[in-house]
């Protein structure tokens, strides 16, 4: 490792810690009720993203670096720019005002836990699936 990878921070990491999130795009109104049934089970995680704001993809990236292997709940992927409509329809079921980047944990049919900006990035996802 060089003294630039130290400086900046490039790291060797194991495939386990390089784990990749396993997003489902959320990309069908038909997809909001799939959810709500899959979290009479398990939670279902939905994150909106926008894809032209900066402090979005910084959030991402966070997010993508806490993932752990070990939490047992469906993740959803919603870019804003594309699916607006559905953005929309979440508020509107869920009575959560619309926020991008926003965090939604869903349980039983009803949002339990969300957040948004840097509220992501300081939440333990953990403790609220």
């Amino acid at each position: 490792m060089g003294i630039f990878d130290r400086v900046f921070g490039k790291r060797d990491q194991t495939a386990e810690q390089k784990a990749q999130l396993p997003w489902i795009p959320l990309e069908s109104l038909a997809q909001l009720e799939t959810i709500n049934e899959l979290s009479q089970e398990r939670p279902q995680v939905i994150l909106k993203h926008s894809s032209t704001c900066g402090i979005s993809r910084v959030v991402l990236k966070m997010f993508k670096d806490s993932y752990d292997i070990n939490w047992d709940c469906d993740f959803y992927f919603l870019t804003i720019q594309s699916h607006r409509d559905i953005s929309n329809s979440i508020a509107k079921q869920f009575g959560i005002r619309h926020e991008s980047p926003q965090l939604l944990v869903i349980k039983n049919g009803e949002v339990t836990f969300h957040t948004s900006h840097g509220g992501i990035a300081d939440t333990n996802l953990g403790d609220k699936l």
